[in-house]
């Protein structure tokens, strides 16, 4: 038994001893399952957001059916590490000193209960499968022991040769192509990881028909569409050539305040090094283009695996769903490609809540603006819980409840020390640390193209947003 079973079992014991009755006649409130959903990479691109967006989800569309879409939702920050960390800790990057991928996260929260170790504490059986914590240093970023049952991320399934033939652009991870056969589906990191998924959701059931009824919290992190952009082959044949390449304005960086170039330049020779290759061969970006949507509808089929085996299972109908992507991705909208930015396209993601006791909501939509560490604090309330007030996030168990609810706050996105990025239904406003600003009108200006910042009749709307700019930011964590 590890340490988490024993707390469990002691805490069970000790509230038969309070209540005076024997253990095994206690009948608790059954709380509501948990199957959460992470994905790397995805952004607003997805059929999710609109028949005109052409990145084909089917499935995520279907799940959006079930509960409630966020259509404003936001990473707390566009880099895997800390947008992970912020989701599951509760606990915002500004105040956890993690804003970057190497950064030491479990040091840097010692003490602080994940959201797993928190459901743990609180009866679940949990388990986790994939990339549910950022996957660099062959896992050292994961925390197997605030799970029941876990498991890292598989290794990436590479073929020997560079699919796209340029060996001069970028480390394999910067490769795209289809794989020579379907066959090799089974071979991928998101397939193994659904199978364990899966077969917990097997065993659950197994669990249940002999009176074993503990709730359980059930991670998958689904690594596509992050690069490299690898999908067998039927996912590449979804599209042709009238997929479109992403809009660009030429002189777009030409308003650009310092502290944007600062923070974007270890980054520009993605999308340099793409337009190098694309004269040297022509339909490069193009392919590449292709490589992610496919990527996407790789990810998609994932989704639905997931979702048939819960509906399987029997427990669909008291298993909470939540989908979200840890950031989205630039595929050359402002010159940019990757995430790493705190422009809509590196920060506009994917967030889907099912709740199956709520049918009255579902299918509906939420135009709020909400960020990523809401999580945490909607499945406590959610599932019923005792609140954990050391989060930072608001939960958004009202929205669930009623999408079309005020509840008159921005998303907060964070980005490097003192970069920062607050996003309300219409306004896009930025703050770099070295005080330069960027406003953004995305009532007509959706692709972020025109600068207002400089523009004084907007500069009450600057105000107004500059109040939820953090103004005390802890120092950069150490390194893992």
């Amino acid at each position: 038994m590890n340490r988490r079973h024993f707390i469990k079992t002691m805490g069970c014991s000790a509230a038969a001893v309070a209540m005076g009755c024997n253990a095994s006649k206690m009948k608790p409130v059954k709380k509501p399952n948990i199957l959460f959903i992470s994905i790397d990479d995805m952004n607003d691109g997805i059929s999710l957001f609109g028949k005109n967006r052409p990145f084909q989800t089917p499935n995520i569309e279907a799940l959006a059916k079930r509960g409630v879409f966020f259509t404003n939702a936001f990473c707390a920050s566009p880099a895997c590490n800390p947008s992970r960390t912020a989701t599951l800790t509760g606990l915002r990057p500004h105040k956890s000193g993690v804003y970057g991928n190497q950064t030491d996260w479990r040091n840097a929260t010692k003490g602080h209960l994940t959201l797993p170790e928190y459901f743990g504490e609180n009866g679940y059986y949990t388990a986790g499968f994939g990339k549910v914590y950022h996957h660099a240093n062959n896992g050292a970023y994961n925390d197997p022991e605030s799970w029941d049952s876990f498991k890292k991320m598989d290794p990436q399934y590479m073929p020997e040769n560079k699919l796209n033939g340029a060996d001069e652009y970028g480390s394999r991870n910067t490769d795209w192509g289809p794989w020579p056969k379907d066959a090799e589906e089974s071979k991928t990191i998101d397939f193994k990881s659904v199978n364990y998924a899966i077969d917990v959701l097997k065993q659950k059931k197994l669990d249940a028909a002999k009176g074993e009824d503990e709730p359980f919290l059930l991670a998958c992190g689904i690594f596509k569409p992050h690069s490299p952009f690898f999908a067998p082959p039927k996912y590449h044949k979804l599209y042709d050539d009238s997929l479109p390449l992403p809009l660009r304005k030429e002189d777009d960086w030409d308003d650009l305040p310092a502290g944007a170039a600062e923070l974007m330049n270890p980054t520009k020779w993605f999308w340099k090094g793409m337009m190098a290759l694309e004269k040297k061969k022509p339909g490069s970006y193009s392919d590449f283009i292709h490589a992610y949507a496919a990527c996407c509808s790789f990810s998609d089929t994932s989704v639905g695996r997931l979702l048939k085996a819960l509906d399987d299972s029997g427990f669909a109908d008291n298993t909470i769903i939540i989908l979200w992507s840890d950031h989205g991705f630039h595929l050359g909208e402002k010159d940019h490609i990757e995430k790493f930015a705190l422009w809509e396209k590196a920060t506009h993601i994917p967030f889907i809540i099912v709740d199956p006791r709520k049918k009255a909501t579902a299918g509906k939509k939420c135009e709020q603006p909400i960020d990523m560490t809401t999580i945490y604090p909607t499945l406590v309330d959610l599932c019923g819980l005792p609140t954990n007030d050391k989060l930072h996030g608001r939960s958004a168990a009202e929205l669930v409840d009623n999408p079309e609810l005020n509840w008159h706050q921005p998303a907060l996105m964070t980005y490097g020390y003192k970069n920062h990025a607050i996003r309300s239904e219409r306004w896009r406003y930025i703050q770099y640390a070295d005080g330069t600003e960027e406003l953004y009108d995305h009532q007509t200006d959706p692709n972020e193209w025109t600068n207002l910042a400089g523009v004084e009749k907007y500069q009450k709307v600057i105000t107004d947003h500059k109040k939820w700019v953090p103004t005390e930011n802890e120092p950069p964590k150490p390194n893992l």
